[in-house]
């Protein structure tokens, strides 16, 4: 217990201030990539050849962009857009300066994989709306959306799980949160201990994040 309050004395308030900047990176890129994302895979679904609004030139160009970026490593990414990045907000480090990069890499994955879970409705569910008259925008929402949200939230939930990792990984620009406190003490000043519990809140926070998306996805597939 000794050593236990004494490392809690010693990095207790950085622990804190580094989890509080990771919750920032991944729920302020999240929000913004859902903006994005959530319509681009909604427009991939539409403009697919035989469905309501098809448009091949849309489509490809949108299936070629995403999978642009999509090929790109995070950590390559993130360097790569550095200027980009200071252009938009002014900075390329600390927490505002990872926010570009995050949603460059994160919005691309989320309509990935909001198209995969649009895909998944019934075909037959669509046509009956379709033959009834209802416009393509209610068919989006009341039944596209409707029908899939189950498996929207468990992409949501890898899409959250993968930011959490790409916010690590930006320490290595000093973006802040857990992956920077884990590289500047734990890694280039040899403070083991601070490497084990970053890893160990990491993978806590990982695991709860997986176990709450299993559990809405459940109760949203039941509804």
């Amino acid at each position: 217990m000794e050593k236990i309050n004494a490392f809690l004395d010693a990095w207790g308030s950085d622990l804190w201030t580094s989890t509080i900047q990771t919750f920032q990176m991944v729920g302020i890129s999240l929000a913004i990539s859902v903006l994005i994302g959530l319509p681009l895979g909604i427009l991939l679904v539409l403009t697919r050849p035989g469905k309501a609004l098809s448009n091949k030139l849309v489509y490809n160009v949108l299936n070629i962009v995403i999978n642009i970026i999509r090929s790109v490593p995070f950590i390559i990414l993130l360097f790569f857009i550095l200027p980009f990045t200071k252009f938009i907000v002014g900075t390329s480090i600390g927490v505002k300066g990872v926010i570009v990069p995050l949603v460059v890499y994160t919005a691309p994955y989320i309509a990935r994989l909001m198209e995969s879970a649009l895909l998944e409705v019934n075909r037959g569910v669509i046509e009956a709306y379709e033959a009834m008259g209802i416009k393509t925008r209610h068919i989006v929402w009341h039944v596209l959306v409707r029908e899939s949200r189950s498996s929207i939230v468990l992409g949501l939930t890898i899409a959250i799980i993968g930011l959490i990792g790409a916010s690590a990984m930006a320490g290595l620009v000093g973006g802040g949160g857990l992956g920077d406190l884990a590289y500047r003490y734990g890694h280039l000043r040899y403070e083991v201990d601070v490497m084990y519990v970053t890893v160990i809140l990491l993978i806590i926070l990982v695991q709860g994040l997986q176990s709450l998306g299993n559990y809405f996805a459940a109760r949203l597939k039941k509804d």
